[in-house]
């Protein structure tokens, strides 16, 4: 009786599936990492060892420890506002030279909710804003 040689099955491995899955997995760690947000940095402002100046206009905006605002254009000298004051202020300053700049001076005990408000005013009406900090004492 003569014997049949069996048909082997080739052993080969297609990789194409793998790298879908390494892909895959790339690409959702990936995303993952850009969504999450460190929540163990600690904030200590406002302090700066950095010194920068500018010659443009500058509005300053103060909002003292007890909340209360107050508004000094080009060095003159500081004049108390309610809240509701500072944004069409802010807009006649920008519609009269749109190279004004607006400086935040809050006291660092200051809520972060009335800076933030600050924040928005300028980010609606587009204007440049920069944070005012004090040197840090070495």
């Amino acid at each position: 009786m003569a014997l049949k040689s069996r048909n082997k099955s080739d052993a080969s491995f297609s990789m194409s599936s793998m790298t879908d899955i390494i892909f895959l997995l790339l690409l959702f760690f990936m995303i993952a990492s850009t969504m999450s947000s460190p929540n163990d940095m600690k904030v200590n402002l406002p302090q700066s060892s950095a010194k920068t100046a500018t010659k443009a206009k500058i509005i300053k905006v103060g909002i003292t420890a007890d909340g209360q605002y107050s508004i000094a254009d080009n060095g003159a000298k500081p004049m108390a506002v309610q809240f509701d004051e500072i944004e069409p202020y802010l807009q006649a300053a920008h519609a009269a030279d749109s190279t004004t700049y607006v400086a935040l001076y809050a006291d660092e005990m200051v809520p972060y909710k009335d800076v933030v408000r600050i924040l928005d005013i300028a980010n609606e009406n587009r204007l440049k804003l920069v944070i005012a900090t004090k040197v840090k004492e070495k």
